[in-house]
């Protein structure tokens, strides 16, 4: 039997010490933040919008008195239960008019760069053709 030498000492410490900070890093919990892009003619927004337990009380965005944009994160910084992402058109008769609804359930893509996780999508006004684009990531931020 041969006993380990100094190299074999440093590499598991080393491995130890890789654990420890992992153990270390998933003891802090994350917080989900849904980070959307929203362009209108050549301006773009950016909005983060944190997870609630209050759906209704979330308020929409104005985009240049043209649409509005609401973003709604159902459930807890470290469990989503679903996203649900509105556009109304604010320039038609009876405004605002619901254009574009959409529910994103579990499983989520995490970490991806906009628009991650849902793709560029095109919304059009039926007053005059006007078009807002958005995209949305889901991300994890260490907590406070």
């Amino acid at each position: 039997m041969t006993t380990p030498g100094p190299s074999h000492w440093r590499i598991l410490c080393a491995a130890l010490a890789g654990l420890v900070l992992a153990a270390a890093s998933q003891a802090q919990p994350a917080s989900t933040v849904l980070q959307c892009q929203v362009r209108y003619m050549s301006q773009t927004l950016s909005f983060d919008t944190l997870p609630t337990d209050q759906p209704y009380a979330v308020t929409s965005h104005d985009i240049a008195e043209r649409f509005r944009f609401k973003a709604v994160v159902v459930g807890t910084p470290s469990q989503v239960e679903h996203i649900a992402l509105y556009a109304y058109d604010m320039s038609v008769p009876n405004a605002p008019v619901l254009v574009h609804e959409v529910v994103h359930k579990p499983p989520f893509a995490l970490d991806r760069p906009i628009p991650g996780l849902t793709g560029w999508n095109h919304i059009y006004s039926s007053r005059l053709g006007r078009e807002m684009v958005y995209g949305c990531a889901l991300t994890q931020r260490p907590a406070p």
